[in-house]
């Protein structure tokens, strides 16, 4: 069997006066295990340059990060944005409307499912205490493990991301919470397929019965592996996709 190629865009990132390419081993790993080889993609070249060439790919990965800068979802910037960087924003929007418009499986991870719902015409909460004084604080707590499950979300029982976490009869599973921001309104084409309990979005994913895989979740599944079957299954299910194997109803190859 092939091994599917798994296109994870990187940003540029300076460190002790050196400039870095670099992106969280958990990502990789994740991948690695569930079939794929991941191939990091340096956002240094135009866009246009990158989308041409996305064919070489079976998959794209939208990994964690700084915020989405809000002129690409038409608002204007508040002192609450951090980590931004429009040239990595730039790339990866060309990329992920390309693998929309060409139908290549996507999986977005907390940034990503963020810049998921922009790419396709969707907005953000630029930042969730902000926006919602009540809601949890979703915001990672130093001290803790990276895999600290903070909190349920509750899942749409007939979703893609249900079935692909081998959790279609499942009400809801705990995740771990590292952001302050969140889609707000959620683009046409998509639906949001899970919540948190203050009613928080934490999962998009394309409109279709799984017939496309388009999935954006707002944890960091990446870190609960190997040790949560449910985010195995769920890097496994976006590999078989990027395989050819779509993962719907019955036949979900996420499943334990």
């Amino acid at each position: 069997m092939t091994v599917p190629l798994i296109a994870v865009p990187v940003a540029e990132f300076s460190h002790d006066g050196r400039s870095l390419y670099a992106i969280n081993a958990p990502y990789v790993a994740a991948l690695r295990a569930a079939g794929a080889l991941p191939v990091l993609l340096p956002v240094c070249d135009p866009p246009d340059d990158l989308v041409a060439h996305l064919g070489a790919f079976a998959g794209l990965l939208l990994a964690g990060g700084g915020d989405v800068c809000p002129e690409f979802y038409g608002q204007p910037g508040t002192s609450h944005i951090t980590g931004a960087d429009p040239v990595r924003d730039v790339a990866e929007l060309a990329l992920t409307r390309a693998a929309l418009e060409h139908g290549l499986p996507i999986l977005g991870i907390c940034r990503g499912a963020q810049l998921l719902s922009v790419a396709a015409g969707g907005s953000l909460h630029q930042d969730i205490q902000s926006s919602h004084p009540a809601a949890l604080d979703h915001r990672y707590r130093a001290g803790n493990p990276r895999g600290h499950l903070a909190h349920p979300v509750r899942l749409q029982h007939d979703s893609l991301l249900a079935c692909c976490l081998g959790a279609a009869h499942q009400e809801q599973v705990a995740v771990n919470s590292m952001h302050h921001q969140a889609v707000d309104t959620p683009p046409s084409g998509f639906r949001v397929t899970a919540w948190a309990p203050d009613g928080i979005i934490e999962a998009i994913e394309a409109n279709g019965n799984g017939q496309r895989y388009a999935l954006g979740v707002q944890w960091h599944p990446e870190e609960l592996v190997p040790h949560h079957a449910l985010m195995v299954a769920l890097f496994r299910s976006f590999v078989q996709a990027c395989s050819g194997r779509a993962c719907q109803g019955r036949a979900c190859p996420g499943r334990p």
